[in-house]
């Protein structure tokens, strides 16, 4: 059994990721091959990198899961500093994991979930095709109350069973 790990990538007063996060555990704990649990990197102290260090329990946390699924909200066309920074604050915590992304945004999220596959990518974290972008126009009310729209279930389960195969295949190899 994978146990992956659903990353609230923002940290901002007001945030909508926490609902959308939920959401993605609730989906996930229907599915089969995986237990999911919520990571909010909120939760950790992760000062500037080079400036001090992280908390442990971050790193650990992150060396015990099989993958992850990257909540992540498109701020200036990228993901946030906050993320940025935990990802950057480790490294062989991450490598050779799946790795699925849930954006949202404008458009999407699209441009924030292009640049974190680069960064995944230099970590050695591989992520999977299937992608959910949710809009802020259509799936939240207000831009604040999360109403995701059933379309996006497809997705999700397809994003559910690649995880489950690159999964089980990258545990192989740590």
């Amino acid at each position: 059994m994978l146990t992956i790990g659903i990353i609230i990538g923002s940290t901002r007063e007001g945030r909508v990721s926490p609902q959308v996060a939920n959401w993605v555990h609730a989906q996930a704990s229907e599915f089969e091959g995986f237990e999911t649990e919520i990571i909010d990197i909120k939760s950790y102290d992760l000062p500037f990198v080079g400036t001090g260090d992280a908390d442990p329990a971050f790193g650990n946390k992150i060396a015990s899961l099989d993958g992850f699924i990257f909540v992540v909200g498109e701020y200036n066309h990228s993901i946030t500093g906050a993320l940025k920074n935990a990802l950057d604050t480790l490294r062989p915590e991450w490598a050779n994991k799946v790795a699925g992304i849930v954006s949202y945004g404008s458009l999407g999220g699209a441009r924030a979930a292009e640049h974190l596959r680069g960064i995944l990518g230099e970590l050695q974290v591989a992520d999977v095709r299937s992608h959910v972008a949710l809009s802020m126009f259509t799936d939240f009310e207000g831009w604040q109350s999360f109403k995701p729209h059933d379309m996006h279930l497809n997705n999700l389960n397809a994003q559910f069973e690649q995880i489950v195969r690159w999964g089980n295949a990258l545990k192989t190899t740590r």
